[in-house]
């Protein structure tokens, strides 16, 4: 047992927990952790802001099994991290932060960047503690970490008095293994159960798997695999479970929704069985008239609120509410003892069918750059080490129509929230917990200005990260909303004046930075751009006028998916 300050307690704890790296940004209040942080191998790095020192640590959390570690000081640097952890929240995603707060006898007094911390992210977290004199540092920590792991998983806040930071504490080195095993989930399906199910599944002759981001870890990702080559189930998948399966499979026809790919909007209208496994019946997918209506639904969710929720709404005829990969995995092990099989090879070859008959496709035509040319292109560069991250707007919903992703954590996006400045931040985390993989953010101009800095933050650190901006001189997707739904009138979504973003990241440091106006320079460029080494920029002057396709107006069913003028049936 040893007698050390707080901040030396917090930072041996992060060591005891295997954590490696953490994002953040220094001020008075937090100063005694980052001390104590320049007495260990943790490594620190400095973002531009707050807000992108959390986006970083959840892309380290969303492309690994760790969770990733922000820390920031009190008032406006706290409050910065909001959106962030918000985010974190609304995608299941486990994160820690650890903010300074002003000594615990001044909290309540309106002291300098004083801000009440549990009252503002109460609603936006797993869980806020505010670490007060009395309280074991040490239990609180190592707890949090696994807690912010357990069950639907999410971001906790710890709210830490500079007093405390200071005071002396009895550090314990109590196993790690102690807090982890206390969250371990034993439920399992029984042979009931299994039976429930694969009667359901039996009956049926065009059963669908609905894919959701809980299953987005290597773990459930090898369940369904083994699941799908046992039985050959056709799937669709939400935006969080882009990867889950391999997207090359043909019987994968990929995301579902408001702007789903043609052929998985049609799916969805003939089947008689859906398999809905780690979703949250998002409303861009689920709020669809006719939506799994008229057929048998099975449902596998951990969130017992979301499991009730759809108990209530959707009458499904079997649910458990667990581990998503531990269900399947005793839904295999049920199949093979009894051994199951599955004939549904009509319903395989209209799902293989409608996937070669409708593919994505854009103005060929056009004598400006397309958004959708670009993403399209990017394929043929990817590979099983690629990861890739997005802002928010059509540049994500291209990417996660047209990208094939081949495994699990391998495309972090915005989900629920949609935050724009995303994808330059999550790719910083991802780099560092994953330090051999090619990462690749896909930006658009509004999504990338938001977090601007992190331009600086990449080259200053000279990260290996390519960044690949569309830039339309718009806000592509708004402006699409505007003239749907307000006769053409567009206001707000148009920038007046042309920036060069290529010369900025040039000016940060970017080892190779060009932009892209002519499509005859395209292929060329995107050629040096991808086999160039360092941080990387390329910019492509976009189309503003390219439309995304296809897409369910609101308040649609699927039967009125609107296709465009390039998606033709072949």
């Amino acid at each position: 047992m040893k007698e050390m300050n707080g901040a030396e307690v917090l930072v041996k704890c992060l060591e005891d927990l295997g954590v490696k790296h953490i994002f953040g940004y220094t001020g008075a209040a937090i100063l005694p952790v980052f001390h104590a942080l320049g007495h260990s191998d943790i490594e620190i790095i400095v973002n531009s802001n707050e807000q992108s020192a959390a986006f970083s640590a959840a892309g380290y959390s969303r492309s690994s099994n760790r969770v990733g570690v922000a820390i920031v000081t009190s008032g406006p640097a706290i409050t910065n991290t909001l959106t962030s952890v918000a985010d974190a929240y609304e995608d299941s995603i486990p994160l820690l932060v650890f903010a300074g707060q002003v000594p615990e006898y001044k909290i309540g007094t309106d002291s300098f960047q004083h801000i009440n911390v549990k009252g503002i992210f109460k609603d936006a977290t797993k869980k806020v503690i505010q670490l007060s004199n009395g309280d074991d540092i040490e239990t609180i920590v190592k707890d949090a970490y696994y807690f912010a792991k357990s069950g639907k998983p999410g971001p906790v806040v710890i709210d830490f008095p500079l007093d405390k930071q200071k005071k002396k504490h009895e550090y314990r080195g109590m196993d790690v293994t102690k807090f982890e095993e206390s969250y371990h989930d034993d439920r399992h399906l029984t042979e009931e159960q299994c039976r429930a199910f694969f009667k359901l599944l039996l009956n049926s002759k065009r059963p669908l798997l609905y894919l959701g981001g809980g299953l987005n870890s290597e773990p459930g990702s090898q369940a369904v695999r083994e699941l799908n080559e046992l039985f050959g189930i056709p799937s669709v998948n939400t935006l969080m479970a882009k990867s889950v399966v391999d997207e090359r499979d043909e019987l994968n026809l990929g995301m579902l929704g408001m702007f789903g790919t043609p052929y998985a909007n049609m799916l969805i209208q003939e089947n008689d069985f859906f398999f809905a496994i780690g979703v949250r019946w998002d409303d861009r997918v689920a709020e669809k008239i006719g939506f799994a209506i008229g057929t048998d639904i099975a449902y596998i969710d951990i969130n017992p609120e979301k499991m009730h929720q759809i108990k209530i709404e959707r009458s499904p005829k079997f649910t458990f509410m667990g581990d998503a990969a531990t269900a399947l995995r005793d839904l295999l092990n049920y199949a093979v003892k009894h051994n199951i099989h599955l004939d549904i090879r009509e319903w395989q070859m209209r799902a293989r069918d409608l996937k070669r008959s409708w593919p994505l496709d854009y103005n060929r035509k056009s004598e400006y750059i397309q958004a959708a040319e670009v993403i399209s292109m990017l394929v043929n560069y990817i590979d099983e080490n690629t990861k890739i991250t997005t802002g928010v707007g059509n540049h994500q919903m291209l990417a996660a129509q047209y990208l094939p992703m081949y495994c699990p954590k391998s495309f972090m996006t915005s989900g629920s929230f949609g935050t724009m400045g995303f994808s330059m931040p999550t790719a910083i985390g991802v780099h560092y917990a994953n330090p051999h993989s090619g990462v690749i953010a896909i930006d658009g101009d509004g999504s990338l200005r938001m977090n601007l800095g992190e331009l600086h933050t990449i080259a200053s650190l000279d990260l290996p990260i390519k960044i690949l901006m569309l830039n339309n001189r718009s806000d592509g997707m708004v402006q699409n909303l505007q003239d749907a739904d307000y006769e053409g009138t567009r206001i707000g979504t148009q920038r007046p004046k042309d920036v060069n973003f290529a010369e900025i990241a040039r000016s940060f440091g970017f080892s190779y930075a060009e932009r892209i106006s002519s499509k005859n320079d395209l292929k060329v460029k995107m050629e040096a751009f991808m086999n160039a080494e360092g941080p990387c920029f390329l910019e492509a002057c976009t189309d503003r006028e390219e439309i995304l396709y296809p897409k369910v107006p609101a308040g649609g069913s699927y039967k009125d998916m609107i296709l465009g003028p390039y998606i033709k049936s072949i």
